[in-house]
C-alpha cells in the first residue's frame, strides 16, 4: 500500500487505503518519520483504513514519541472507522493522540 502525502500551510496530511498491517507498518513509519523534520504538523487521515495491527500501531507510536521527546508537536489522527477507534481502546492508546472525525476540523485546529 501506497501513503499519498498532502502538504498544507500548517500541517502534512498522510493518507492511507485498506489495512496497516506487519508489512505496511515500516512504510508508514518511513513516510511518518521523513515528515518529523519538516516543522509542520502531521495529521493520518484514516477514513480509509479498515485495519490496524499492533505493528502498525507500534509504528505509529514510535513517530509520536519521537515527535513529543522533540517538542515538535503531536501526531493527529483523522476519520477513524469503528474498528479502528475499538482497537485503540481495546490497547488503550486512544487518550495519547489528538482524534478528529473530519480533515477540516483537524486542519482548523492547528
Amino acid at each position: 500500500m501506497g501513503f499519498k502525502v498532502t502538504e498544507y500551510k500548517r500541517a502534512y496530511v498522510v493518507k492511507g487505503l485498506g489495512r496497516i498491517d506487519s508489512a505496511v507498518a515500516p512504510d508508514i513509519e518511513r513516510v511518518l518519520t521523513d515528515l518529523i523534520d519538516k516543522n509542520k504538523a502531521i495529521i493520518i487521515d484514516m477514513s480509509d483504513i479498515d485495519f490496524v495491527s499492533s505493528a502498525g500501531w507500534w509504528s505509529i507510536i514510535r513517530v509520536q514519541k519521537e515527535l513529543k521527546k522533540n517538542d515538535r508537536g503531536n501526531l493527529t489522527l483523522v476519520g477513524l472507522n469503528q474498528n479502528v477507534r475499538e482497537s485503540m481502546d481495546l490497547i488503550g492508546i486512544l487518550p495519547y493522540f489528538t482524534v478528529y472525525d473530519e480533515l477540516v476540523d483537524a486542519i482548523g485546529s492547528l
